[in-house]
């Protein structure tokens, strides 16, 4: 009997364990800390997701992202939240230190995490999709005039055409805010968080302080710094999918995560100013590896130059129209050396270049477009190089011969050896066959008075 007692008090325990054990902290003794500061573009979003994926391949407690961030790409900030919601560890975003914000994207990010918090003297919300190619603005709180019901009033909808249906602009912008404010209403009720401000901070751009957020049900905890945010978030309770996990921060060795070579690289050439100048670059590059070819140097830093920038535009919201209009611009100029136009097609293509310039970059999202003195600086610079190149054409028309058999006419030439009638001359550096009817001798100078093919006439020097 008490042998049966035994085994099956062994089973029940065997039975429970997992259970008891996947509430349980994780097993290994650090939190990952990883820093979001800028603009939020492929760059961050590749180095979150690694960072993500490393802490769930290490067993660590937690992660911590560290946010002051103004915004960034929408397609950046779904794939982290992506990376968060398939977590294996916790993951807190933590806006600090004091003074800094996690607006537009940020607030996105920050309602996907598992634990949310915030420094004091810190903000969050202003999430509302800027515009991009050019559309309407966001609409307000209202609904659409096309989803009211009959009978409604209507005269404070979009403006409409003849149809009926609300401008193209203004269907665009609908469709943007609302998809985003669907987006994170989903977040919202996945974490137990304020929905009703999700949709505010959308449709209006509210915005909420630390202490505000706090007492509205955003975040979780205000801390002073990362020892106490590990304090503080230390035994609360987060879901794991369909997991609950107590945290076990109190403890836990925080790890710095840095940036690898890779990272870096990639933050480098995905910058909107630097994307350009390596386009520009790489074009000019091919274009004198062209005019000169065999000089190497301009081709190879072209060609290297050229590929980096592709890689760089195929991530970044890339107009290109602008694109096609850099490289017609470049292209005209180039022509302009070859078959001069008298500025024509050198004027077009700085035109050209400067529009392109302006329009590359299809959003108005905060940190990622090209300066406007950078593009004016590069228009400056191409337009002195095309009028230089001008300047040149110009002078090189009014130049005498200074190739060719004509410049041999009246030049003076040394006799290589005695001859009367057929003999060799040397001119200009190379030798000649040449005719002279009187005897001349060797050293002897003689005077070029006609060219026949590859033979000069000669006259001795009295």
């Amino acid at each position: 009997m008490r042998r049966s007692c035994r085994m099956f008090a062994l089973a029940l325990l065997m039975a429970l364990l997992p259970a008891w054990l996947a509430g349980q902290p994780a097993a290994g003794g650090e939190v990952l800390l990883l820093d979001v500061k800028g603009g939020i573009g492929p760059a961050t979003s590749d180095y979150l997701q690694r960072g993500i994926r490393r802490a769930g391949e290490e067993g660590a407690r937690a992660v911590v992202l560290r946010m002051d961030t103004p915004g960034g790409l929408d397609a950046a900030t779904r794939d982290i939240n992506l990376a968060i919601l398939a977590s294996t560890v916790p993951v807190i975003v933590y806006v600090a230190p004091e003074g800094a914000r996690a607006a537009s994207a940020g607030t996105y990010i920050l309602y996907a995490s598992h634990l949310a918090a915030m420094a004091p003297a810190t903000s969050l919300g202003a999430a509302t999709p800027v515009s991009i190619g050019g559309g309407g603005p966001p609409v307000g709180r209202d609904r659409p005039a096309e989803e009211r019901q009959d009978g409604e009033d209507r005269e404070d909808g979009p403006d409409r055409g003849r149809s009926g249906k609300p401008a193209a602009g203004q269907a665009m912008a609908a469709k943007v805010t609302n998809d985003a404010v669907a987006y994170l209403r989903s977040l919202a009720e996945l974490r137990g968080r304020n929905a009703d401000f999700a949709e505010a901070a959308v449709r209006e751009a509210a915005t909420l302080t630390a202490s505000q957020a706090l007492e509205q049900g955003v975040i979780e905890i205000i801390a002073a710094g990362i020892d106490d945010l590990l304090r503080q978030a230390d035994g609360r309770t987060v879901k794991l999918g369909e997991t609950e996990t107590v945290l076990a921060t109190a403890d836990a060795r925080i790890t710095t995560v840095v940036p690898d070579w890779r990272s870096r690289l990639l933050s480098v050439i995905t910058e909107p100013s630097v994307a350009y100048l390596l386009l520009l670059v790489g074009l000019y590059g091919l274009v004198f590896e062209g005019y000169n070819p065999g000089a190497l140097v301009p081709g190879v830093i072209g060609a290297i130059s050229l590929l980096l920038a592709l890689y760089a535009l195929q991530v970044l919201p890339v107009n290109y129209a602008g694109v096609a209009l850099i490289v017609l611009g470049v292209a005209l100029m180039t022509a302009e050396m070859f078959m001069p136009s008298f500025g024509v097609l050198g004027i077009g293509g700085l035109i050209a270049l400067v529009a392109g310039s302006v329009m590359l970059f299809d959003t108005d999202v905060p940190g990622f477009g090209v300066p406007g003195r950078m593009i004016l600086g590069i228009g400056a610079t191409s337009g002195l190089a095309f009028l230089g190149v001008l300047w040149l054409a110009l002078r090189a028309r009014h130049r005498p011969v200074v190739t060719g058999t004509n410049e041999l006419l009246g030049a003076t030439a040394v006799v290589v050896r005695d001859f009367q009638g057929r003999g060799w001359v040397h001119v200009r550096g190379e030798n000649w066959q040449a005719e002279c009817a009187q005897p001349v001798r060797r050293g002897q100078a003689v005077r070029v008075v006609a060219v026949d093919g590859l033979t000069l006439r000669v006259v001795p020097i009295d």
